[in-house]
């Protein structure tokens, strides 16, 4: 049987990502929110539950605009 606790938070995560943003002072409309999202999710998925805790993860891995970045469109390319 499902439990809430089974479902994703998106209300979480969008609150966690939305802190990245004022953190560092960036319009979500000019942002790389697909990559934050994704981010988010993986660390809900990974353990953190607050938004708190994933915005913590996500100012700390993804410093400024410029961490989002993509650079290859696949893992395959070659550096």
């Amino acid at each position: 049987m499902k439990t809430d606790r089974d479902e994703p938070d998106f209300k979480t995560m969008s609150d966690a990502v939305q802190a990245w943003y004022r953190f560092y002072e960036l319009d979500p409309k000019d942002g790389p929110s697909s990559v934050l999202y994704q981010a988010a999710i993986d660390f809900y998925n990974a353990g953190h539950r607050t938004p708190g805790d994933i915005a913590t993860a996500l100012i700390g891995t993804y410093v400024s605009i410029h961490a989002t970045r993509v650079n290859a469109p696949t893992s395959a390319a070659v550096h």
